[in-house]
């Protein structure tokens, strides 16, 4: 209550209106399975392009499982074909399962490594993730800056304008033309205090322990004469396997790892640490840079210069190319690992780290509404693979169960016959699943041949289209499939006569209407959860509706909260009847909304609990289109 203590006038708001419900996405979509890179345990990012997942997850190239199983990329097919469809935005979890066994030439975990060793320093440059995409080329090539040395009059003492503390720089002394490889030395700059001068000013050294003095250096306006004091800095360039894919350039990076600006770390340890500042950093930055036995720049140098012999004279030369003054170093070892089992799909949660993987990173995502796991029923039809891919369809569906706003896209097994999949669809009864079949074939633009991708892709992004250019509640069905150019088996309509009863979605090619998705049934046995879009409507209803009314939470439970309450529902229904997604023609027929007394006792007032009941007549599509034609005489009355 407010408090009244002075006399005055007080102007307060109230609200005579009703909370409104917002209608949530329901196009949001999660992919699993494994990939060519990118993250495993990382908190999951929406990916809203397929230039996005190849940034992240790798290129589109073919995996290769156990170092010689060889599959297709179905990860991106699926996110190339979801996004060719109409989808928006997309989370992918991937999943990776190291070798058991690997051979001397891969790396245990997976992520290609390569190190650089002179003296007691070592520079171990590392793939970030796991996979045979990470067998990158990296550049490191040194960059020698202006000369910071300056005078502001021949009497006034030295300056060095521009240096920072730990910086490593190349001093120049007079004498040495710079047109000529000159004497130099390598040193790291400190600032310090100095007690004669009783000035702040920079001493420089090559090793800890011999000093160079700012104060003995000796600048001239002439560039070949004067004594020169220049920055290095190093410029790290990282290119991928796959020429189809852009480079990553990292400019301007200190050599040694204390080196700060404003009070933030820019060495190349600091930029390729092995945890980053930030999320976007841990999934986007290719590898992790470790130095061994080099406290300050000056060994990473040093460790440079000896794996380029010519570069210490082609880094003091101006007209040497950035070619001339770099180390390259190929990483190797990076491997698919194992094709992963159902056991990674399942993933884990770590309470300790709040580590996530699997369809345990998805639980922590609200706004997804589609899942699926393309490139798992790949060999369904092989006995060795088929109790994995039983397990993947399994927790699919329990995930979706759980989470409840969500609908599983299952795909049928490559090269089943009706027989087969219709054995395979006699293990599955659930509404929040749907089962399509047969595989989609399209021009491999990796091989250039056809080849037969799972549907899931297609039809997540076919779901997304539908929700976009007309509804939650239309049957995402009657829908183009761009991209095919075949079906893996091409099904007439006593064939698909068998298969729809049975709740399996099929594709079709029709004459003059091209390649079709032709079924919009889930895999349950209850009538009354048929239709996929029946499903999905419900989980946008019930989901906006409970986004919409957390404010209702620990209000006082009486007959105002519940007035409240039936209006800011009814409102929300009356938008979706006069949108066209009710059955009825007046809104009394279409839906209903009723919370009182008649919907709670007194023990759940008690107890804190406010029971509302909302009845809502949905719409179910024209899936059976019938056409009654008798004759008809000119004297019929």
């Amino acid at each position: 209550m407010p408090e009244y203590l002075s006399p005055g006038v007080y102007v307060e708001e109230v609200s005579y209106r009703a909370k409104t419900i917002e209608g949530l996405s329901t196009t949001t979509t999660g992919f699993i399975g494994p990939t060519r890179y990118g993250p495993v345990s990382l908190p999951l990012d929406v990916v809203t392009s397929i230039g996005e997942f190849e940034r992240t997850y790798g290129d589109r190239q073919q995996l290769q499982f156990d170092g010689q199983e060889t599959l297709h990329n179905y990860m991106w097919h699926a996110a190339r074909a979801f996004f060719e469809q109409g989808g928006t935005r997309l989370y992918v979890s991937r999943v990776f399962t190291p070798l058991t066994t690997p051979p001397q030439n891969l790396s245990a975990d997976g992520a290609a490594v390569q190190t650089i060793t002179s003296g007691g320093t070592s520079i171990v440059i590392k793939a970030r993730f796991p996979g045979d995409a990470g067998n990158m080329h990296v550049r490191i090539t040194l960059v020698l800056g202006e000369n910071v040395l300056s005078q502001d009059s021949l009497t006034a003492p030295p300056k060095a304008r521009g240096l920072y503390d730990n910086d490593v720089v190349a001093l120049l002394f007079q004498g040495s033309p710079l047109n000529s490889p000159p004497a130099a030395v390598f040193a790291t700059a400190e600032s310090y205090f100095d007690p004669v001068s009783r000035l702040q000013t920079w001493r420089f050294t090559p090793d800890g322990t011999t000093f160079y003095q700012l104060a003995n250096m000796h600048p001239n306006t002439d560039r070949s004469l004067g004594d020169h004091i220049r920055v290095i800095t190093a410029n790290v360039t990282v290119y991928p396997n796959d020429p189809n894919l852009s480079t990553w350039v990292y400019s301007g990076l200190a050599l040694d790892r204390n080196h700060q600006i404003n009070g933030a770390s820019d060495s190349i340890e600091a930029q390729f640490a092995g945890a980053p500042d930030s999320l976007g950093a841990a999934r986007t930055l290719p590898i992790i840079v470790t130095l061994t036995g080099a406290d300050t720049g000056i060994g990473l140098l040093n460790t440079l210069l000896k794996a380029n012999p010519f570069l210490q004279s082609t880094l003091l030369e101006q007209q040497s190319t950035d070619v001339d003054r770099s180390v390259d170093i190929v990483l190797a070892g990076g491997n698919d690992g194992e094709r992963p089992v159902a056991s990674q799909y399942e993933g884990t949660a770590d309470p300790a780290t709040i580590v996530k993987t699997g369809l345990k990173q998805f639980e922590d995502i609200d706004e997804i509404s589609i899942v699926a796991a393309p490139g798992s029923t790949y060999l369904y039809n092989n006995a060795a693979w088929r109790d994995e891919a039983a397990t993947i369809f399994s927790l699919l569906i329990a995930h979706s169960e759980l989470m409840r706003y969500r609908i599983s896209v299952l795909d049928s097994g490559d090269n089943q016959s009706i027989a087969d999949v219709r054995a395979l669809r006699a293990k599955l009864d659930s509404s929040y699943a749907a089962l399509y079949y047969p595989w989609v074939t399209i021009l491999d633009p990796v091989t250039n041949k056809e080849i037969n991708l799972p549907p899931s892709g297609f039809v997540a992004g076919i779901y997304a289209r539908n929700d976009i250019t007309r509804a939650v509640y239309k049957a995402p069905a009657n829908e183009v499939v761009n991209l095919a150019i075949n079906f893996e088996t091409v099904l007439n309509k006593a064939q698909q006569d068998v298969l729809n009863p049975l709740g399996i979605n099929c594709f079709r090619f029709f004459e003059d209407r091209g390649y079709r998705l032709w079924g919009a049934r889930t895999i349950s046995s209850d009538p009354e959860w048929k239709y996929v879009n029946l499903r999905r409507y419900f989980a946008y209803l019930e989901h906006s509706i409970d986004k919409g009314t957390q404010w209702a939470v620990f209000e006082p439970n009486g007959p105002i909260l519940w007035a409240n309450i039936r209006r800011t529902v009814s409102d929300f229904l009356l938008n979706e009847f006069q949108n066209g997604a009710l059955l009825g023609d007046k809104p009394e027929t279409s839906y209903f909304v009723r919370c009182d007394r008649t919907t709670m006792t007194q023990n759940d007032i008690d107890n804190g609990r406010m029971v509302c009941l909302v009845g809502v007549a949905a719409l179910r599509p024209a899936e059976f289109v019938i056409f009654r034609i008798g004759q008809w005489t000119a004297d019929h009355q």
